[in-house]
């Protein structure tokens, strides 16, 4: 969950035993390394045991931030794709956020505007399709555009992704997932469609909810219908209340996420003097930092995490 160095895992190891690293969960994973231990739990729903697969990267210091990269390693890759999602998993992040929107026949993809113009050929495939928007294309036609070169040459080819190959992709390297829920006004139903993928997917067992799922959405509506209909899933609100407005976002959200630029000491302070919908401290995670020393601002505000397209610039920046 976090990213951070190997120093406080080497110590740990050297207290407690090398095979200490072994118990650390895979929510509170680092970037020291990619190594996996298993383990076994019994569901107490259905009384089979279950393996769970923990990871040995390291355990983060007290109070740093998580860093969360952004629509996958986005500085390095094309946002969004199952390569960016890679190159964080290669510099050792654990949290990757992305988009979902819907196609015109209901299927899921991972995408963050509207219209498929800025990152992809769609003008050049479908020239008399004009204004391009998501909700207009089938997905067959959406995996036939490259959502790669517009970025570099090597990434050629690069396709947008589903929804369900992304959750395939982000569950093969272990990683954990940020969800945003984008422009929900365009679709209705995304809510329960965006819930039922999950869960088909897994990913709204006991293990996926508790440590390595969190929706958000600009929406206050959205996040609520989320809540609504599944009251275990943690959730975040992308902007930045009012104060006073505080403790109504908290009866049906567990997140605040507002812009850096938008934030003060003052301002996480009082979000962090509310309880959200699970009777847990509301967290901030603020976005979208991307060097240095916005990243030592945010960290001095003592937000709980950081939403950044460089999560290596992040990570060093507040390690």
């Amino acid at each position: 969950m976090y990213a951070r160095t190997a120093t406080a895992s080497l110590a740990a190891a050297v207290l407690l035993g090398a095979g200490a690293l072994l118990l650390i969960p895979h929510s509170q994973a680092t970037d020291s390394g990619t190594d996996t231990g298993a383990g076994t739990r019994m569901d107490t729903g259905t009384g089979k045991v279950i393996r769970t697969v923990v990871s040995t990267r390291a355990m983060p210091a007290p109070g740093v931030p998580v860093v969360f990269a952004h629509r996958g390693a986005s500085a390095y890759a094309p946002e969004n794709t199952l390569a960016a999602v890679d190159r964080a998993d290669r510099l050792g992040f654990d949290w990757v956020e992305n988009d979902v929107q819907l196609t015109k026949d209901g299927v899921l993809v991972v995408i963050h505007d509207p219209d498929l113009k800025r990152t992809t050929d769609v003008e050049k495939v479908f020239p008399k399709r004009a204004p391009w928007a998501v909700k207009d294309f089938t997905a067959a036609e959406i995996a036939r555009l490259d959502a790669g070169s517009w970025f570099g040459a090597r990434y050629a080819g690069t396709r947008i992704p589903t929804l369900k190959q992304y959750l395939d992709r982000i569950e093969h390297n272990r990683q954990n997932l940020l969800l945003e829920i984008k422009s929900p006004q365009l679709y209705p139903g995304i809510e329960r469609e965006t819930l039922r993928v999950l869960r088909r997917k897994g990913w709204l067992d006991q293990d996926h909810v508790r440590n390595r799922l969190v929706i958000q959405s600009f929406s206050a509506g959205s996040i609520k219908k989320v809540h609504q209909q599944r009251p275990d899933v943690t959730t975040g609100f992308l902007g930045t209340p009012a104060i006073a407005d505080l403790k109504s976002y908290a009866v049906f959200t567990d997140q605040i996420n507002p812009s850096y630029a938008s934030i003060s000491a003052r301002y996480v302070a009082a979000v962090h003097a509310l309880k959200g919908a699970h009777g847990k401290k509301l967290r901030v995670n603020t976005w979208t930092v991307n060097d240095a020393a916005t990243a030592v601002r945010a960290d001095r505000f003592r937000v709980d995490g950081i939403i950044t397209n460089t999560p290596d610039v992040v990570r060093k920046a507040t390690g």
